[in-house]
Parts: C-alpha cells; sequence; structure tokens
C-alpha cells in the first residue's frame, strides 16, 4: 500500500514513532514527553489515520468482492476482474488505491449498468462503516471513497 502524506510533519511524526515507542512508560517517562507533547499526539494521530486508511482499503476490498460475488456469481466476478485486469491494468489490490481507474474500467464493460454496481458497493461500505450513503450531485465513485479516506473513518 502506497501512502501519500499531507505534511513533512506527518512523515516527522513517523520518524519519530521509532524513538518514542523504544522508550519504556514508567513514571519517570512523561516528564520526558512533556516537552513532546504535541509532537506524541500528532503520531497518535498520524498512526490513527494511517491505521484507518489501510482497513479502509481492506474494507472496500472485501465490500467489491462480497457485492460482485452477489450480483455477478463467482465466474461473473472473475471474468469481471481479468476485464479489468486486461483492459484497465488494474488488479483487484489495486481497487481501493486507484478507484477512479475501478469506476473508469466498471463504466468501459457495463456501460450504464456500473453507476448501479458502485452505488450497490457504496451503499454497503457506507453501512459497515455505520454511516448512512446519500448520492450527492455531481460525486462519482471515486469521490465518495476520496471523501472517506479523507475523513478516515474507520472502526476498529
Amino acid at each position: 500500500m502506497s501512502v501519500i502524506f499531507d505534511s513533512d510533519s506527518e512523515v516527522e511524526g513517523l520518524l519519530l514513532i521509532q524513538r518514542v515507542s523504544s522508550y519504556k512508560l514508567n513514571s519517570t517517562t512523561p516528564r520526558t514527553f512533556t516537552r513532546q507533547n504535541s509532537i506524541v499526539a500528532e503520531v497518535i494521530g498520524v498512526t490513527k489515520r494511517l491505521y484507518a486508511m489501510e482497513r479502509l482499503d481492506d474494507l472496500l476490498l472485501k465490500v467489491v468482492d462480497e457485492t460482485l460475488r452477489e450480483v455477478f456469481r463467482e465466474t461473473g466476478t472473475k471474468v469481471i476482474y481479468g476485464y479489468l485486469e486486461n483492459n484497465s491494468h488494474l488488479k483487484r489490490e489495486e481497487i481501493a488505491e486507484k478507484p477512479e481507474v475501478f469506476s473508469a474500467g466498471l463504466e468501459r464493460l457495463m456501460v450504464t449498468a456500473a453507476p448501479v454496481i458502485e452505488n450497490l458497493i457504496l451503499k454497503s461500505l457506507y453501512s459497515r462503516l455505520g454511516l448512512k450513503f446519500v448520492e450527492k450531485e455531481g460525486y462519482e465513485f471515486s469521490d465518495y471513497v476520496k471523501e472517506l479516506r479523507k475523513s478516515a473513518v474507520v472502526k476498529a
């Protein structure tokens, strides 16, 4: 999985994780962190966000698999993944990273049925996250995925 950082401070925060995690917490350690409270809080925030993004990617792939199998059964799902790989150069594992390529490939294959399949995927994904899916004018499949990724709303 590739990760894009919003700022240099996120990268610095991740580098700090290695240093901070090497400390053992005891009664004197919190004083060590007093000066660095904001940095430690940022590290925790970045770590949670990365974990949430990773979980979102896993959940999205699982929901895509389940939705395609529910609608097209096993054979149809294999055909769809084969088409996406051969014609859109998109492997199944890359769907979460490249939702716009997935959407475009699905649209080329299914034309008018693609938005229906995408909505089924999104409704299931939002439901699993404990959210209500609301269609927004002008939004495409990838916009919803990017919005979820930005908010990193994933339950543990």
